[in-house]
């Protein structure tokens, strides 16, 4: 289909005057007459004419129309918030009166009970306000995707009018270069609606909690737990020149890996990073390309993909990967060799003998034969619904960094990244043998990168190296503190929708697509930043995210809302391989909170932070980080700073949220309540132990003077604390001694009790039946006094 007709079907009616004028700008071209047979030249007037209806009118057109739109947007978006902020702030509202008197709830209950009309009347009324809500929701939620539909198709629009411009006055004049970086300051092709999407989901979850539950209005933002491992995928460029530095900054942390399909092991010392091609399926209509740029729901990709080269007998994989509607992914793979494969993709052979092998092995009731059968099935007929064919060849070679036996953290750096055309779509000139699975020019030969015997026009090399870093949902904050430290620096290029699929398709088949990703216009600019600007632009990205984080959490009741702190400079003229100790001198962080260093003992210190490290918090050698930055005295300052005489956090009055106050004094209350409780054991155990039973009245004193030294400490923590929350001490607050010392003498005193009473019982056995009585009480008051020194050590933990 051409461009003009997508264009008029992809036209979203209530906006059909913003649009890209594609017609207008064919006809400055003068494509629709022979002007040139008409004796009219092209000349500098008429070049000016079209770039400036290109750049001036329509583009300046396009992009204030889509900030005005998504201004609006995010508009509408927190009036629903504050609409639904009151909501909330009336349930918490009632919440805590519930929680101060338990007496005026109960009242208030009948009051409710005598009332029902006036209560049934009331969440009619706020069912309604929340369905006004929803129907707000739902009407941003269709315009965002709009918004989304008409940046991308205005943005193939102006790809498509330079090509044209190009291709019929580019012996002259060339625009494309000068569009590509237009486009690229723009950020109608760049505009990011992930955060808004999710205040927009997390009000969707609030409507549904409320209208559903009735008079119980849970608000948990925790979606359920699944067993499932979860990661969290970032992708991003790296200019050669940046190359060497990120390498060597992840060596600090990660071990290079053999990535291979068998198995994964340390690398040795020469060997190479393996090359891996993939090659991938698609029809001639390019279908599924068109639903990866889309996201359409459901959008499945298909490759084979080896590692090596094909003459090495490289173990070859299909691979299938469909992306649900809800965001979560399927995947199929099995191993198939290569004079199967294309009887495979003709219908012709159905992995039998794969499948008796397996079956043979496990068993006819073996999982795994059942779960190759049923991908072996899915990929074949999903082959042969949509008629497909390898079209592209994606060929790179991978470093591997990662933890044997430990997955929290993989990086993949893809340099030698070439994308080669694997079609047999045009009859005339074929790409590839439509009779054969694959290029045999490029595999029999063994031709690698950077494939100078491919034809011009079927190939297109990256510029860059691909950085792809998985983290693990849940990982450790240690960790996720040097990976955001990587995603922040300026050596790198985010690109988090990108994918080699897309790109070598929108590359080599220009002429067949009518969609096109929004980072090619990234490929025209120089990715290489500036350290200050990197930095401002970072900051300001944080002060974003946390705006919206805010936002969410204010109407929701969050218990914690984020908040963010402007760093007082720049990591400019510093050196790029000196991370870990960039937050110290940027001001990026406290003197408390200094990044820590990476040689061994430090990381082992700060990975076992247990009962050591609380003892020594107390002491002269206290190990925190308070305590080691105390010690290693000033920091020196970089040019142009200087120490302030007063901290801004000490300028101000000192203002604390009560829940400080509150928290510091339940801890008091606990460790009143465990004196209490030992107290009553020792009492209780002294009156049963009767006046000839010495060792049963010294254990009762044991037991109070830890009851004693309960209390006292407990005032003491809270009177401590209390001045450290006055002055806003950076210090740390835990101190485990207290809980060692009462647990210790609990588990000391529980022995000696056990030990003396099982002696007397042996010594006494054989006595007359009133010795044997008192004997018995003196049992029974024991197993209650061990009983309840039970209790106290669950409440301690």
């Amino acid at each position: 289909m051409r461009f003009g007709k997508t264009l008029k079907n992809s036209i979203y009616e209530p906006w059909a005057s913003n649009y890209i004028d594609y017609a207008k700008l064919k006809q400055l071209l003068r494509e629709d007459v022979a002007s040139e047979e008409e004796g009219q030249d092209w000349t500098e007037d008429d070049e000016g004419r079209f770039v400036e209806e290109l750049v001036n009118v329509q583009l300046e057109k396009v992009n204030a129309f889509q900030a005005e739109t998504y201004k609006g947007l995010r508009e509408r978006t927190s009036d629903c918030e504050a609409r639904l902020e009151k909501e909330a702030g009336s349930a918490t509202k009632g919440k805590e009166a519930a929680v101060q008197s338990h007496d005026q709830d109960e009242r208030q209950d009948e009051r409710q009970d005598e009332k029902p009309d006036e209560k049934q009347d009331e969440n009619s009324q706020e069912d309604g306000k929340l369905q006004n809500v929803l129907k707000e929701l739902d009407g941003i939620t269709e315009e965002i995707n709009e918004l989304e539909k008409y940046s991308r198709i205005n943005y193939t629009g102006f790809l498509k009018a330079v090509k044209k411009h190009d291709r019929r006055r580019g012996s002259k004049y060339r625009v494309r270069p000068l569009l590509q970086v237009r486009l690229a300051a723009l950020p109608f092709n760049s505009e990011d609606y992930s955060p808004l999407l999710y205040r927009i989901s997390t009000m969707y979850s609030f409507i549904r909690q409320r209208m559903n539950s009735g008079s119980e209005r849970t608000k948990s933002l925790a979606g359920s737990k699944s067993g499932k491992e979860t990661y969290t995928s970032h992708k991003f460029w790296v200019h050669p020149e940046n190359l060497l530095e990120v390498k060597t900054y992840i060596l600090r942390r990660l071990p290079v890996l053999v990535y291979n399909p068998q198995t994964s092991k340390v690398v040795e010392s020469g060997q190479s990073d393996p090359t891996i091609t993939s090659l991938y399926f698609d029809n001639p209509q390019l279908a599924l390309y068109d639903k990866k740029v889309e996201k359409a729901s459901n959008a499945s990709s298909l490759r084979l993909r080896w590692f090596g080269q094909l003459d090495e007998k490289s173990e070859i994989f299909f691979e299938k990967k469909t992306v649900k509607e809800s965001g979560d992914s399927e995947d199929s793979r099995f191993s198939i060799k290569e004079k199967y494969i294309q009887p495979f993709i003709k219908g012709n052979y159905k992995m039998e003998k794969s499948l008796e092998k397996l079956r043979d092995r496990e068993g006819t009731e073996g999982n795994g034969v059942a779960s190759l059968q049923r991908g072996v099935e899915d990929i074949q007929q999903f082959i042969k619904d949509y008629e497909l064919q390898p079209v592209l060849r994606a060929n790179y070679t991978r470093t591997a960094f990662q933890i044997p036996g430990d997955d929290k953290v993989r990086i993949s750096i893809d340099t030698d990244v070439a994308f080669i055309r694997e079609d047999s779509l045009d009859q005339d000139r074929p790409c590839r043998d439509p009779e054969d699975w694959h290029r045999g020019d490029i595999d029999r030969l063994g031709i690698k990168y950077p494939f100078s015997a491919v034809r011009q026009g079927e190939i297109s090399r990256f510029p860059h190296a691909l950085l792809e870093i998985k983290v693990k949902d849940g990982s450790n904050k240690k960790t996720n503190d040097w990976v955001s430290e990587l995603m922040s620096t300026h050596l790198l290029k985010e690109e988090p929708r990108f994918s080699k699929f897309v790109h070598g398709v929108a590359l080599l088949f220009e002429d067949q697509v009518n969609s096109f990703p929004f980072w090619l216009s990234d490929l025209e600019t120089d990715i290489r930043q500036d350290p200050e600007t990197a930095f401002q632009e970072e900051q300001e990205k944080k002060a974003k995210h946390v705006e919206d984080q805010t936002a969410v959490g204010t109407f929701l009741g969050s218990k914690s809302v984020p908040s963010f702190k402007a760093a007082l400079g720049s990591p400019a003229g510093k050196a790029a391989t000196d991370f870990g100790k960039r937050a110290s001198q940027t001001g990026t962080e406290d003197v408390a909170e200094e990044a820590d260093s990476d040689d061994e003992t430090d990381e082992q210190t700060q990975s076992a932070p247990g009962v050591l490290s609380g003892l020594l918090s107390l002491s002269p050698f206290s190990n925190s980080k308070y305590a080691r930055a105390h010690r290693q005295g000033l920091v020196q300052l970089p040019p142009g700073v200087r120490e302030p005489g007063k901290l801004i956090k000490d300028m101000n009055p000192v203002r604390v949220e009560p829940k400080v106050w509150l928290a510091n004094q339940r801890t008091f209350i606990k460790w009143q309540h465990i004196s209490v409780l030992l107290a009553s054991l020792s009492l209780g155990l002294y009156n049963a132990a009767g006046e000839s039973n010495n060792v049963a009245r010294a254990l009762a004193v044991v037991y109070t003077l830890i009851a004693l030294f309960a209390g006292a400490w407990g005032w003491w923590v809270y009177i401590v604390r209390s001045r450290m929350i006055q002055e806003r001490s950076g210090k740390d607050f835990d101190n485990v001694i207290g809980p060692i010392v009462v647990c210790i003498g609990l588990v000391v005193a529980l022995c000696l009790n056990f030990g003396f009473k099982y002696r007397a019982a042996s010594e006494q056995k054989g006595h007359n039946d009133s010795s044997s009585q008192i004997l018995g009480l003196l049992d029974l008051a024991s197993g209650n006094a061990s009983d309840w020194t039970t209790a106290i050590h669950q409440e301690l933990r």
